[in-house]
């Protein structure tokens, strides 16, 4: 038995940069870097948005899929579906961003964050190639870090799963988590 749990689905209500939503089964074999945020939030788009954007670019033919999460759980009225899609136009954001889905009771925490326990944005979340959540930062993560434990996980799925680096970077869905998004 692994040390470490499965990572929990994602509850979206909708995708953009994607044709067709994203889920973790559909990433198996690759690692995944989720990053959740909020349009609103400083330190989302000044840190962790362009940290995602670099890794996304730099590390698009490995076996990684960078994926955004929209968490919205304040100033709800004017963050819309429509704002996002101009937010993520106007940041140049290529990655697949999921909308994470409110809460079926009406609270105000989104479904895929309670899931997570996230304690707010931005929150940075590994995922290895076996679907297993490895590492989860609440707050701005430093590049170094993140890049050694994203290397680690890289190294570790091309290892087990013999996967190369040619290989790695094909999408397996009507997405592509390279960041390589029109």
């Amino acid at each position: 038995m692994s040390a470490y749990p499965p990572a929990p689905e994602w509850h979206t209500s909708a995708w953009l940069n994607c044709e067709t939503p994203l889920s973790l089964s559909a990433l198996r074999g690759r690692v995944v870097v989720v990053e959740a945020f909020q349009m609103l939030c400083p330190a989302c788009v000044l840190h962790a948005l362009p940290q995602a954007q670099r890794l996304a670019q730099r590390l698009r033919q490995r076996a990684l899929a960078v994926v955004g999460l929209h968490c919205v759980f304040e100033h709800h009225a004017v963050m819309t579906l429509a704002a996002l899609r101009v937010f993520l136009d106007e940041y140049r954001i290529r990655f697949p961003v999921g909308v994470d889905a409110p809460d079926e009771n009406g609270g105000r925490i989104p479904r895929t964050m309670r899931a997570y326990a996230m304690q707010g944005t931005p929150t940075t979340v590994l995922i290895d190639a076996a679907g297993r959540l490895r590492r989860q930062w609440f707050g701005a993560v430093d590049d170094l870090e993140l890049g050694v434990e994203v290397g680690s996980l890289l190294a570790e799925a091309e290892h087990a799963l013999a996967v190369t680096p040619s290989r790695a970077g094909e999408a397996r869905s009507g997405c592509d988590p390279s960041g390589d998004a029109a």
